[in-house]
């Protein structure tokens, strides 16, 4: 429980306070932007304001680091796959192992195109993550008509998801305290351990926990989530902003 509260916990800031909905709506629309602009300077200018942003609500860089490390691995793969395998203007030849490698210019300028769209996209959606409670997303995707299986799928998930991980810290500290992770074959022979017992642990709390919400009442199905009516004056901020980015995208 304790990490999951943890979870669910946004910093207090004026963007954290935003109704959900208007922040999902404003996020989807500069998505569109970054992916349709012509160049890379708009979403690295997206990206920029975002992670400013991010550090505005106390978000640690290094958190902020781990969740863009993979985005931005795979924009330097690609990157290097565009620089070296597309274009028509050499820009430099690299021998390697006796191998030459031709780079072209406008194979990089394509590579960096998609690696800003990337960029640019990643630090929106983290945006919209760090500014907003995993509850209050849920709640915004159920008022936009999004399947009822995939939301009572998430909720669960997220829920429990959390349960598991702090049952497998329970595990993992007395394997530890045993000496279990003493040697590299030990450590593969706990491990295995551990994962069984999870599985095990999965299953049985599938059982427990289905037969104690049947007998609370649970027939399937979770009850609707209401929603409070929208706030004028953040609908009139939001589109304010989006209306300022969109003449930056335009020009």
């Amino acid at each position: 429980m304790r990490h999951s509260l943890q979870q669910t916990q946004v910093a207090d800031h004026p963007l954290s306070r935003y109704d959900a909905r208007v922040k999902l709506l404003a996020v989807l629309a500069l998505l569109t932007m970054v992916l349709s602009y012509r160049g890379a300077a708009f979403p690295l200018l997206l990206s920029a304001l975002s992670v400013a942003l991010c550090l505005s609500l106390k978000v640690r860089p290094r958190l902020l680091m781990l969740r863009f490390a993979q985005p931005l691995f795979f924009a330097a793969v690609i990157v290097l796959l565009k620089l070296f395998t597309t274009g028509a203007v050499p820009l430099f030849t690299l021998s390697v192992w006796g191998i030459n490698l031709i780079g072209y210019s406008d194979g990089l300028g394509e590579g960096l195109l998609i690696a800003g769209r990337i960029v640019g996209a990643v630090s929106l959606v983290a945006l919209l993550g760090f500014s907003t409670s995993f509850t209050d997303l849920i709640s915004a995707l159920a008022w936009f008509r999004v399947p009822q299986g995939l939301i009572e799928v998430a909720l669960f998930a997220w829920r429990y998801l959390f349960v598991l991980f702090e049952d497998a810290m329970v595990i993992y500290n007395a394997q530890k305290n045993r000496l279990g992770y003493a040697g590299y074959p030990q450590g593969l022979r706990s491990f295995g351990t551990l994962a069984g017992a999870m599985v095990i642990k999965a299953f049985d709390n599938s059982q427990t926990i289905t037969t104690a919400m049947v007998q609370r009442g649970y027939d399937g199905t979770l009850p609707p989530i209401r929603q409070q009516p929208f706030r004028g004056r953040e609908v009139a901020a939001t589109l304010l902003v989006v209306a300022v980015l969109g003449v930056i995208w335009n020009v």
